[in-house]
């Protein structure tokens, strides 16, 4: 074991009270693809960035049918939690992971065995569609219904307006409620781990320094550099299935 991971288990095993912040590369693993890294679906296909920006989505009847083509074929619905999604659920069983925030939509962390209560889902979830005028919550599966039976646009249900999965969008703002219950879990732990998050986005990103200016110990395990790396006491780059598991 390199000095790097015994150090960062060193500080696992003294936590009493941990946060994790996880982001696209956990679920990697998993079959499904992280937008930035050099793979990544806007790496590939800039163009598919317009699908989760809210005002093109307003706008173009196109993104929308677009959109809901993707979100028929999207991997999430066949994939499973891998490695690195049950090392979290380890550590939680163990009593000291008390929250995950995670940016992603795809709640692998729930179906991996992560309590549902402690899962801060700040972009939402991809498995619930919400009205853009009227708010009205459903399950996603009955708006895919709808899609394969020929509306490649579904409106509303209820007030016939624009409808989109219940995921926080480029020019969204995050749910209030939400991001305070993220400030606060990284405020409350003494060891936050970021995991597969390039942190460049805000304010998921700003996290990292709310949880080092309380005092807490940082761990970010990422393939690629992040901004937060000299902020950190541990920086990891293994693949997150296989790392995050022989923190437990």
């Amino acid at each position: 074991m390199d000095a790097d991971l015994r150090r960062a288990r060193d500080l696992i095993t003294g936590a009493s009270r941990i946060t994790a912040l996880t982001g696209a590369g956990i679920s990697t693993d998993s079959g499904i693809p992280d937008f930035r890294g050099p793979n990544g679906l806007w790496t590939r296909d800039p163009e598919a960035e317009k699908l989760s920006n809210l005002q093109d989505y307003r706008d173009s009847a196109d993104v929308r049918r677009r959109a809901w083509q993707a979100r028929l074929e999207h991997p999430a619905w066949q994939a499973t939690p891998n490695p690195a999604h049950d090392a979290f659920v380890a550590l939680q069983h163990g009593g000291t992971l008390t929250a995950i925030i995670t940016q992603n939509i795809d709640e692998l962390h729930q179906r991996a065995g992560s309590a549902p209560e402690t899962v801060i889902e700040l972009h939402g979830t991809m498995f619930h569609t919400e009205c853009l005028e009227c708010g009205d919550r459903r399950d996603m599966a009955e708006a895919l219904d709808r899609v394969r039976a020929g509306a490649d646009d579904p409106p509303c249900t209820a007030c016939g307006g624009i409808l989109k999965s219940a995921t926080i969008s480029f020019g969204q703002a995050l749910d209030a409620d939400v991001l305070d219950r993220a400030r606060v879990a990284a405020i409350s732990c003494d060891v936050l781990v970021t995991a597969g998050t390039s942190l460049t986005v805000h304010p998921a990103a700003g996290l990292v320094d709310v949880a080092a200016g309380t005092g807490a110990s940082v761990i970010v395990c990422n393939a690629s550099p992040t901004p937060y790396d000299e902020r950190a006491d541990v920086v990891l780059r293994e693949p997150l299935a296989e790392v995050l598991p022989r923190l437990t």
